[in-house]
């Protein structure tokens, strides 16, 4: 479906894989969401190289946050079925096609997963080059709302061109 709507030069495609909050049984949960999307994935990014789509078409595989590099530690009736919680310390996505640098990785984490070690990319800033990517200025992007204006990356965001092509 995704394939044909960007053949069809919809602008904006949003897949949602909606069940990946893993507070609890995050081992049997987190093997069948990726089961459930490898493949398909795997399968669009190779249709949209194939017809010559992905240079124009940008993939971004996100969550909405990070996730704690540690277990939630359940009692109860939910013990012996730990998750991980909301992190907002340090995330990770991916991006391909559109423009973006193909086959780099930006940025890490400390030895736990806790921290961003170095090159820190801030929500802003990705919010920004995204937009960038799709071919809008973020700065113009505005709305008048109570006497200011607002916009997606607020008075922040940088364009980074490092992870660009």
């Amino acid at each position: 479906q995704a394939r044909r709507m960007v053949e069809r030069v919809l602008r904006f495609v949003n897949i949602i894989s909606a069940s990946w909050d893993h507070h609890s049984a995050l081992d049997p949960q987190l093997a069948h969401n990726c089961q459930m999307v490898d493949q398909p994935i795997a399968a669009l990014l190779k249709d949209l190289k194939q017809r010559g789509l992905l240079d124009e078409t940008l993939i971004v595989w996100a969550g909405e946050f990070g996730r704690t590099p540690m277990g939630e530690v359940r009692r109860g009736s939910a013990a012996g079925k730990e998750g991980r919680d909301h992190h907002p310390n340090a995330f990770s996505l991916w991006m391909a096609g559109g423009g973006v640098k193909r086959g780099h990785v930006h940025g890490a984490t400390d030895d736990f997963g806790f921290n961003v070690a170095h090159d820190p990319v801030h929500i802003h800033d990705l919010q920004a080059t995204i937009m960038h990517l799709m071919g809008f200025n973020h700065e113009k992007l505005t709305y008048h709302y109570q006497g200011r204006d607002f916009r997606l990356t607020d008075v922040h965001g940088v364009v980074r061109p490092e992870l660009m092509a």
